[in-house]
């Protein structure tokens, strides 16, 4: 292993194993002009030293609807641009459909299916040219997601095996393809979230333990209000993966507490297997998506049915009882129960 040092000097290390995390960066997508502007990232966003008027946000995934929606709430007037025909394209399409429709209640413009073909940034204003006009603000974020930082460690000179994105691939147990060479974080296959923890138990699994990361049943939350939470699968990946399932949505006009709260924005969505009732997934837009998320996931980590979930005595009055009701509704009318009357 040839390490460039600081000065130009270089190392040579023979390790017997070693780690690669070296994380992810933000994506540039190639669109024409776009290299030769004051874009932000993520990162220069969140340091800005003032709200612009007008902020362009290409890409409708987390990091652009989290900081689109705070600097909406700051007073910028704010365009969000996503290429794909949907916001969280990822996500069940409910998720993205209704979080389009909040968004533009709280004044934000939201354009799905556009590709900008260019980018001009002239007299300190950008100008992003999409097939049929052409926007115009005095700040650019460019949030089209992350690339892992591989480029420049020559992998395939080392023959560890990498993705069409430059991701390591790695096994449950961080291994890469190559023998005592493991791989941790962003820079990998797996999801970038670093709760994942997957440095701790890669480190065990070098030093002679056997530990696995399973990450059927992470939980994953988008901080803006309300808030997208997930786990398992989306109604969608069940089926590709064969799985005969079914779902149910609960709007939260059905939740007394959202009722309380005067905020029924939002859904919760389960997935079980249609012939055992086990739950496979959750999908919620609430505005405290984040604590409902973990209930759905250590349901789903012990196998628990819709049956099971309807049946567990939850607090009154909670957002998390919004699950039992969401259960309940495989086999109810939840408008029928006097508790739920809205």
């Amino acid at each position: 292993m040839r390490i460039a040092c600081l000065g130009g000097s270089e190392k040579i290390l023979t390790p017997d194993r070693v780690l690669i995390a070296t994380g992810a960066s933000p994506v540039v997508p190639p669109i024409p002009g776009l290299h030769d502007t004051p874009y932000w990232t993520s990162n220069e966003a969140l340091v800005a030293q003032a709200v612009p008027r007008h902020l362009i946000v290409l890409g409708g995934s987390a990091v652009g609807l989290e900081i689109g929606q705070a600097f909406r709430r700051l007073g910028a007037q704010v365009t969000i641009v996503e290429a794909l025909p949907r916001l969280r394209p990822r996500d069940d399409e409910a998720i993205g459909e209704s979080q389009k429709v909040i968004f533009e209640q709280e004044g934000a413009r939201v354009l799905t299916g556009k590709q900008p073909k260019a980018v001009r940034h002239t007299q300190n204003n950008f100008e992003v040219e999409l097939e049929n006009e052409t926007l115009k603000s005095d700040a650019l974020l460019v949030a089209t997601g992350r690339r892992p930082n591989t480029a420049g460690l020559a992998l395939d000179r080392a023959r560890v095996a990498i993705g069409e994105n430059g991701e390591i691939i790695v096994d449950d147990r961080l291994r890469t393809s190559v023998e005592h060479v493991y791989a941790a974080g962003d820079c990998t296959n797996q999801p970038q979230f670093v709760y994942a923890a997957a440095g701790t138990r890669a480190a065990i699994n070098m030093m002679g333990g056997d530990v696995a990361l399973d990450l059927s049943a992470m939980p994953s939350v988008v901080f803006t209000d309300p808030q997208v939470a997930t786990v398992g699968l989306t109604e969608i990946h069940a089926r590709a993966r064969g799985v005969d399932a079914e779902a149910r949505t609960l709007t939260l006009d059905n939740l007394p507490r959202a009722l309380a709260n005067f905020d029924t924005r939002g859904i919760i969505k389960l997935v079980a297997e249609k012939q055992t009732g086990r739950l496979l997934g959750a999908q919620v837009l609430a505005a405290e998506g984040g604590e409902i998320i973990q209930t759905a996931a250590l349901a789903l980590r012990n196998r628990m049915t819709i049956h099971d979930l309807a049946d567990q005595l939850f607090p009154y009055l909670t957002m998390v009882e919004g699950l039992k009701l969401a259960a309940q509704t495989f086999t109810k009318d939840v408008k029928q129960l006097s508790c739920c009357a809205g």
